[in-house]
């Protein structure tokens, strides 16, 4: 049995890498083939991110393997692989459901880091990264990690999921968490200032967070920045020599200091 767990785990952590590798990487050269210039002179940074992230990825591959193996063995999670399991308007409805518990976790989870003292102790690793490129986006301290690799693990023992829409809040959590930090906007201008860019977060709203600090701490959805207030709105985008003169030196509080962009 343990061995067994051992594998799942093991081979978790390693889709993780695999996926983290593909879709960084296609995002970083993407970036790179669009804007010359712009990543240059951050091979340290990304060094750094790339070390960070491997730790992230055996923290969030971990749990994930150990229920992927009770889900398998045993029937754990309410998981399910047959359609006509639950109503097909319940898959949507489903990812919805676990997008929003998802960002609304983090949503707290975020703003509590950025408490001094554990800004200082925990967050700080991911905003070191200073602009974020797209290798950032799992680049935590382990204590960050654990409370990112805990939510959905914990979601699919409480709300049913077909394994196909499972897989596609996956691909969604992913893909947003690295075209957030890679410094230029993805999604068309109309979208982004439109009526649904003003419910959800692309990378011109978490751009703005990585300069000021103390804003825009949503993942998926503006929903809770909006309610409590902490929405700055958007962001711009610099060129790649002002992105790099204008880096913020950290300061006790976490807040970045006036010359930061």
């Amino acid at each position: 049995m343990w061995t067994a767990i051992l594998l799942s785990a093991l081979g978790m952590t390693v889709i993780i890498t695999l996926r983290y590798f593909a879709v960084s990487g296609l995002f970083a050269a993407w970036t790179a083939r669009r804007f010359p210039g712009r990543m240059a002179g951050q091979k340290k940074q990304v060094a750094m991110e790339l070390r960070w992230s491997l730790l992230s990825m055996a923290i969030y591959g971990v749990p994930a393997g150990i229920i992927a193996w009770g889900w398998a063995e045993h029937g754990w999670t309410r998981v399910y692989s047959e359609w006509g399991d639950y109503p097909l308007w319940w898959a949507p409805v489903s990812v919805l459901l676990y997008l929003f518990m998802h960002d609304t976790w983090f949503y707290w989870t975020h703003r509590a880091m950025h408490w001094p003292p554990l800004f200082k102790r925990v967050h700080a690793v991911h905003h070191a990264s200073r602009p974020p490129t797209a290798w950032a986006a799992m680049s935590f301290h382990p204590w960050e990690a654990l409370t990112g690799a805990v939510v959905i693990p914990a979601l699919v023992f409480l709300i049913p999921i077909h394994l196909n829409m499972l897989l596609v809040v996956l691909t969604i959590m992913t893909i947003m968490g690295v075209t957030n930090h890679m410094g230029w906007e993805l999604f068309p201008k109309r979208l982004v200032h439109g009526v649904l860019g003003r419910g959800l977060i692309t990378a011109s709203h978490h751009e703005l967070h990585h300069s000021k600090y103390r804003c825009n701490y949503g993942l998926y959805f503006r929903f809770w920045d909006h309610l409590c207030k902490t929405d700055g709105g958007l962001g711009t985008f610099k060129s790649a020599p002002a992105r790099r003169a204008g880096r913020a030196a950290i300061v006790g509080d976490g807040k970045p200091e006036r010359r930061a962009v």
